[in-house]
Parts: C-alpha cells; sequence; structure tokens
C-alpha cells in the first residue's frame, strides 16, 4: 500500500510546497506523514487536488511510522481506491465547496459562479441541503458574532429569520456578512457591529439573493 509521503514523492512535491499548495504547515504534513496525526476527510480532502489523487484514497492509506523502511518490492499495478471507513453517524462524510471569500466590511467584488476555492467535509446537518457552501470571513465588521478566518455554513435554500447570519450577494457580485433584521418595502434591512452598531438597507434593485448562514467551523 502506498504511504502519504510516497505519494507527494511521486507528485514532485516536498513538505513545503505540499503544506503551501493545502494551506497549511511543513510540521502538520510530516504529521501526517509519519502517523503522528490521523488522516480525517478535511485532510482528505485539502490534500487530494494536490497530490492528484482522490480523498477516498488518502482515506485508505495506513499512515507510516518515521522509521518505516522502503517497500522491498515492486508494485506491479496501481493501488486499488479505497473506501473510507464510515462516519459515527453510519454514514461517509460529502465533500461541500468553500466558494470565496467575504470581506465583512467593506464590499469587496466576489463572483461565487467562478467555482469553488477549496473543498470540506459537509456537516450532518447540511447532508439533506441542496447546494450548500462554505465561505471564509475577512474583516471584523461582525465581531464579536463573526470572526476573521471562521468558515461560515450556507444553505442558500433556508429563508432568513431575524437575528440569522446571513451572506447577501449584491447584483454588482460584491458580497457581504451581515445580521438580517427584516425585509423592507424597499429592500433587505441588516445589522452589522463594527465599528459601530449600525442597521442599513440594501435596496432590492441593488440585491441578487439572501443565503442563510446555519453553521461554523473555527479556523
Amino acid at each position: 500500500m502506498s504511504t502519504m509521503r510516497e505519494l507527494r514523492q511521486a507528485a514532485g512535491l516536498s513538505q513545503e510546497k505540499l503544506a503551501e499548495l493545502a494551506g497549511t504547515s511543513q510540521p502538520q504534513i510530516n504529521k501526517l506523514e509519519t502517523g503522528q496525526r490521523k488522516m480525517t476527510v478535511d485532510w482528505a480532502v485539502k490534500l487530494a487536488r494536490p497530490l492528484g489523487v482522490e480523498p477516498t484514497l488518502l482515506l485508505g492509506l495506513d499512515a507510516a511510522p518515521a522509521v518505516a523502511p522502503p517497500p522491498t518490492r515492486p508494485r506491479t499495478s496501481p493501488p486499488p481506491l479505497l473506501r473510507p471507513a464510515p462516519a459515527a453517524s453510519g454514514h461517509v462524510a460529502e465533500p461541500m465547496p468553500v466558494r470565496a471569500a467575504a470581506r465583512g466590511g467593506v464590499d469587496q467584488e466576489m463572483f461565487l459562479e467562478d467555482g469553488p476555492i477549496d473543498w470540506v467535509a459537509k456537516p450532518d446537518y447540511l447532508k439533506n441541503a441542496r447546494d450548500p457552501y462554505a465561505m471564509y470571513v475577512v474583516g471584523e465588521s461582525m465581531m464579536p458574532r463573526f470572526r476573521p478566518a471562521q468558515l461560515l455554513h450556507v444553505n442558500p435554500h433556508k429563508p432568513p429569520a431575524a437575528g440569522a447570519g446571513v451572506v447577501v450577494v449584491k447584483r454588482s457580485k460584491a458580497v457581504l456578512v451581515k445580521e438580517f433584521v427584516r425585509r423592507a418595502p424597499e429592500g433587505v434591512v441588516l445589522r452589522e457591529y463594527q465599528p459601530a452598531d449600525r442597521e442599513f438597507t440594501v435596496a432590492d434593485e441593488d440585491l441578487d439573493t439572501v443565503h442563510t448562514v446555519v453553521g461554523l467551523q473555527e479556523p
């Protein structure tokens, strides 16, 4: 069976370069290769793309010990893709796209339809949702509710209720992460906390969609 080190070397990557491509650090890559850190769905999704393999292959790896000798017999055929171990709930976690990083204060051009910038494991509470996605928070306008680098989990088809966190997409494609206050005849009333606690309105003619934040993941 291949080890993660062999897959990395086959891809022509150093630990440092793989860490850069996967958005982590070299010590974390070393721990995964030496078995000091367990290969999870999150890690498999992060590493699969730069390694050029399927996440299921990484989930099937047996972590090699730090002093493991190289294989003595040449492989005559590639290893089969292995089924990942079921999660505790009895099902295998599916990947969910990270669609963009949203700035919490100033409008920022974010074209969500361009495709995912990363993938994470879909949480159980979104397993039956249609088109869920995740989005990073950048900026401090929603502190202390949402902090920079948190990963928001979003259900684009759940209607927002008063007090819910929302991802607001304008027709200009600028993306805002705010608190939903209410719908008004002229548009959607939102709230932000920094630099001052205030309410403001995004007019209907400027509004594209409003998606509801249903959870978050710490960095």
